[in-house]
């Protein structure tokens, strides 16, 4: 048997000397990481492993919070881990059971587990699923569990929605397991399958390319929020006509989103989705007009795009008042002629910014309360909501430079 000091966050001992989760680690209490995205879990699995191997030294440094290991390796590899990873010791036996409940057990022996959760210990079952029972019984064993860790034969997540769904109520924490160390593009779209995503991920990179891409990735995802802050409208007028965009994603607006548009780098203005009632014309929830073809459309990562850049699967940003961000795909541009406003507006902090819209009342941009403002009502002294950013941009990406745009 082995035995273990350090235990697994997300675990206390009680005085019966049985585990459990803690608070902080009940579903749907879990910290949000307030840029839109969870704080999803992440294991990393050592099958075939050696405990010298550099990619595993690495994980400690890495958002990787927990490490599934193996009776042939624990004993080489705890010692490597920091104490805030969880520790996961797959079990075959009752003799590779743990003394001391630091371990999460996970086996795909349910029975085995049972006996590991007589003796205290949190659990995780292992289930393999290549079809409809094999997905119904996985999901009714698993909530028994601490843990429910899924593999799926086939390359679909419908199941995985289905076991997001139904577990979603309880206080089983379900993790899908990549087995193909090399397919990041599973492990990403994975954390976002029914915007919940599954509550964790168990994705092993052999090699350091690989784990830099995911990493990178998911940071991209994570590290997008942004300072959404009042400005006063210094000037608001027609300008003639000219090219102008929509902007069609892949998703639903809500009330409190919108996109970055301005005509320089120093910043934009929050323009409104169509989702607010228009008297003479059906809602668009998924579209933005987003202005004049020159205009730069901020996204992720400090970056920018031009109007004329963005095509359909383009990635794009969405932003909400309070500054939290997701990840969109556009789905179409839409580009006509129309008349054109210009709008300019100065921040608190001195910075002018000015953006074309189309001409038109049913166009809105947010005001400092959050508010729609059709822009053909805009006056001088009225408070709007928009992003600062510091001016120069070469390809979209920020760069230090002296420049004056105006």
């Amino acid at each position: 048997m082995l035995s273990l000091i350090n235990k697994p966050d997300g675990l206390i001992t009680k005085p019966d000397g049985k585990t459990t989760k803690t608070e902080s680690t009940a579903k749907g209490e879990r910290a949000d990481a307030g840029d839109g995205f969870r704080d999803d879990l992440l294991w990393y699995d050592t099958r075939n492993l050696a405990a010298d191997d550099s990619v595993l030294a690495r994980l400690g440094h890495t958002i990787y919070s927990g490490v599934l290991l193996y009776p042939d390796n624990a004993a080489a590899i705890l010692p490597q881990l920091p104490a805030r990873m969880t520790r996961v010791l797959h079990a075959s036996n009752d003799a590779e059971l743990p003394e001391t409940p630091g371990l999460v057990v996970a086996s795909a022996d349910a029975a085995l587990l049972a006996r590991a959760r007589a003796r205290g210990l949190a659990t995780c079952l292992r289930a393999r699923v290549d079809d409809g029972p094999s997905l119904h019984g996985a999901i009714a064993e698993g909530a028994r569990h601490d843990y429910l860790m899924v593999s799926f034969k086939d390359p679909t997540n419908i199941p995985l929605e289905l076991g997001i769904a139904t577990l979603q109520a309880t206080r089983t924490l379900l993790f899908k397991e990549i087995t193909d160390p090399n397919n990041v593009d599973d492990a990403v779209v994975t954390l976002g399958v029914m915007e919940v995503g599954a509550d964790g991920l168990v994705y092993s990179p052999r090699d350091h390319q690989t784990l830099d891409e995911f990493l990178g990735r998911l940071a991209a995802k994570r590290a997008a929020r942004i300072k959404i802050e009042p400005a006063t409208v210094l000037r608001t007028e027609p300008v003639g006509m000219g090219y102008r965009s929509c902007i069609d994603v892949a998703t639903l607006f809500s009330t409190r989103e919108g996109m970055i548009v301005g005509s320089t780098s120093q910043g934009g203005i929050l323009c409104c989705p169509e989702v607010f009632y228009l008297p003479y014309m059906e809602l668009r929830p998924f579209r933005v007009n987003a202005g004049a073809v020159h205009s730069y459309v901020y996204n992720a990562g400090n970056k920018t795009d031009y109007m004329t850049e963005l095509r359909a699967g383009s990635p794009i940003m969405i932003a909400d008042l309070g500054g939290n961000v997701r990840r969109a795909t556009v789905g179409r541009m839409k580009t006509e002629v129309r008349p054109l406003r210009l709008i300019e507006a100065e921040f608190d902090s001195g910075e002018r910014v000015n953006v074309l819209l189309q001409d038109d009342w049913h166009v809105r941009i947010y005001s400092a309360e959050g508010k729609p403002l059709n822009i053909t009502e805009l006056q001088p002294g009225d408070r709007i909501l928009g992003h600062v950013a510091k001016p120069g941009r070469h390809v979209g990406i920020k760069v230090e430079e002296h420049i004056i745009e105006s």
